[in-house]
């Protein structure tokens, strides 16, 4: 295989970035066109990820790849001015092929000289929160990166419920109050595992958007990453020691990913919302309550106590 093009598309600055952020939206579709267009004519060259940040969703996924994204030897997505932090691939654009995930990461040649400059080796990564509630990813992602290292933010089952909850309200899609969406999920979810099973390429927005209670069942997502990677290759956190101590928490994960250790310039907050209307009782009793076992069995398998709201009987 002959060197890769040296094309200055990989080292893009912020000011790059501004530029097109203040350019008319068929300038944007040109940009993004021809830089896909490059990316896949040097999939050849390019690596798959070091690493996943893989949920829970409104656990501070978000979050926590920015913060990685403040550390001089983290990666962002290729190309990088985008700042986005998934390419979807593993259930939204399989179909597309592998070439086409590799598109979004560096090429080697990017990554040597810039291990050159930083004095080790870089690492690079993407992040969502479906990685870890969708299935069918971790044997995708075992295929294309069988060395990857995965991060699991584990979040109170029942406060990431009313979170997802109002994030769906926020976005339209959500017609129901509370109470009565936990009501409807097991109608709204029905046949649907199975037709992801059956289809590989199927994206359920069922499965994604209206999962509020099923989704903080955490053991069994867990188990599903560490049947298909080797022991050490999966990092599980609370997300509310995140919120707590960022950068305590930003340095357990920089180690675990062989990093050395840095001090962010923020640890501002990402991806939050306000949230002034309270939980209804009638349905925080009601998680609180069904998650207890379940959360007693994440406990005695992690081999610590988690302290969430939903660990005591109702």
């Amino acid at each position: 295989m002959c060197p890769a093009p040296q094309v200055s598309f990989e080292g893009r600055s912020s000011a790059v970035a501004d530029l097109k952020e203040r350019s008319p939206r068929w300038v944007k579709d040109v940009a993004n066109l021809t830089t896909r267009r490059y990316a896949m004519a040097t999939a050849g060259w390019r690596t798959t990820p070091d690493f996943l940040v893989i949920g829970t969703k409104r656990g501070g996924t978000t979050a926590l790849f920015n913060y990685l994204l403040m550390h001089p030897g983290v990666l962002g997505l290729f190309p990088q001015p985008r700042g986005r932090k998934s390419s979807d691939y593993f259930f939204k654009e399989l179909e597309r092929g592998e070439d086409w995930y590799r598109s979004h990461f560096h090429t080697t040649v990017f990554r040597e000289r810039k291990g050159r400059e930083l004095g080790y080796r870089p690492a690079s990564g993407e992040a969502s929160p479906y990685y870890l509630w969708d299935p069918r990813v971790a044997d995708a992602v075992h295929e294309v990166a069988p060395e990857i290292r995965a991060i699991a933010l584990l979040r109170d089952p029942v406060k990431r419920a009313w979170s997802h909850f109002q994030e769906r309200r926020a976005n339209g899609v959500e017609p129901l109050g509370f109470v009565d969406a936990l009501a409807a999920e097991e109608d709204r979810l029905q046949g649907e595992a199975e037709r992801m099973a059956a289809d590989p390429t199927y994206y359920s927005e069922a499965h994604d958007w209206y999962s509020y209670r099923s989704r903080g069942i955490y053991l069994p997502q867990l188990l599903n990453w560490k049947a298909r990677f080797p022991a050490g290759h999966l990092l599980v956190l609370r997300s509310e020691d995140m919120y707590r101590d960022v950068q305590g928490v930003f340095d357990s994960v920089c180690a675990f990913l062989g990093l050395p250790p840095h001090t962010l310039p923020t640890t501002r907050a990402f991806g939050a919302r306000s949230n002034p209307e309270s939980m209804p009782e009638e349905a925080r009793d009601q998680l609180t309550a069904f998650y207890a076992s379940h959360n007693r069995d994440l406990e005695e398998h992690l081999g610590r106590s988690l302290e969430w709201s939903a660990g005591a009987e109702a």
